[in-house]
């Protein structure tokens, strides 16, 4: 079948496709015929060197795809030959076909297009298992979306606001910041202009926000904890402007304030499995009602991966990028 390989580590232009092995179905797995892939930050990162693959995981990128199931493993139930799904990946969606463990694929929500489904699996998961399993957030209080544009942004700004939450987002550009105002936040904040924590300050009377979600990491982390209201989380989903910094122990005392982390990647199967179990419970139904619609800012064929790198990478995009193999 053909597939991108990483060819050697480096830009986008080490993207090549290439012929390779079918993947081997495990007797818990499916394998899916994939329709679209959709990227995300962790493959660039894993084109440069930056993240490795967790063992035992593809080689090949792409951790999170749509498309139809062509062959089913001994021990599973659920699903049959021909059903249409999309599915949370370790690796190797930018493929053919991918082998995937059953308890991490998710039915296509009805109203969805295939193709469009392979931007939900992965932002679903790290927005539902992040901010609301364990930030909890809840109607009425506010949540502060750093790069409101991505494709976990575009999402969460949906998603809070179906769950009864003020929206505040951060971005780059005032098209970005239109884009999310469209999507439903109610404060859009310019970060290349205007200081965030003094904005957050002005529109909540001084007090704060209740949740933060943010990827940068070093960079933000004291003016996160500043933004934050009393009993207030900071959920740290990345570490892309760094990952040390200096922590005043007073400042959460004072505040009462919850640093929380994770990644998604490297849960085991079983964790991902429960996350897909909520996510399907929680999040599907608002997709049906179309209170959560996808965002795709460009589609490319599989030969282009690498052009849909460079896109990637300079972050001029809003929502997400597929690839159709």
């Amino acid at each position: 079948m053909k597939a991108v390989v990483i060819t050697v580590l480096g830009g986008p232009e080490v993207l090549q496709v290439q012929e390779v092995e079918e993947p081997e179905l495990k007797d818990d797995e499916v394998l899916i015929k994939v329709e679209a892939a959709a990227l995300n930050k962790l493959d660039s990162f894993q084109r440069q060197g930056v993240f490795a693959p967790p063992q035992g995981a593809s080689p090949y990128p792409g951790l999170e795809c749509s498309g139809t199931i062509e062959a089913v493993g001994g021990h599973v139930s659920r699903w049959k030959v021909g059903d249409q799904v999309c599915a949370l990946l370790s690796g190797g969606g930018y493929a053919k076909k991918v082998a995937v463990p059953a308890g991490q694929v998710l039915p296509v929500p009805p109203g969805i297009s295939l193709k469009d489904a392979a931007s939900f699996p992965e932002v679903a998961c790290t927005v539902w298992s992040t901010i609301f399993m364990v930030s909890r957030v809840s109607s009425g209080e506010i949540l502060l979306i750093h790069g409101g544009s991505s494709g976990i942004g575009t999402f969460a700004i949906q998603m809070a606001k179906y769950w009864g939450a003020r929206v505040f987002v951060t971005a780059g550009s005032e098209e970005k910041l239109a884009a999310c105002k469209d999507l439903g936040a109610d404060v859009c904040i310019n970060y290349k202009t205007e200081d965030f924590v003094a904005r957050v300050k002005e529109e909540t009377g001084g007090k704060g926000v209740d949740v933060i979600l943010d990827s940068l990491g070093q960079s933000y982390f004291q003016r996160n904890l500043d933004s934050l209201n009393f009993d207030g989380r900071l959920f740290l989903i990345g570490t892309m402007s760094g990952s040390v910094t200096e922590l005043d122990l007073r400042v959460v005392l004072s505040k009462r304030l919850t640093i929380q982390a994770a990644g998604l990647r490297v849960r085991s199967r079983e964790n991902k499995a429960v996350i897909i179990r909520e996510v399907e419970k929680n999040v599907w139904p608002a997709i049906v009602a179309g209170k959560v619609k996808p965002v795709i800012y460009k589609h490319f064929p599989l030969t282009e991966a690498a052009e849909a790198h460079r896109l990637l990478d300079s972050s001029q995009h809003i929502g997400k990028i597929l690839l159709f193999p």
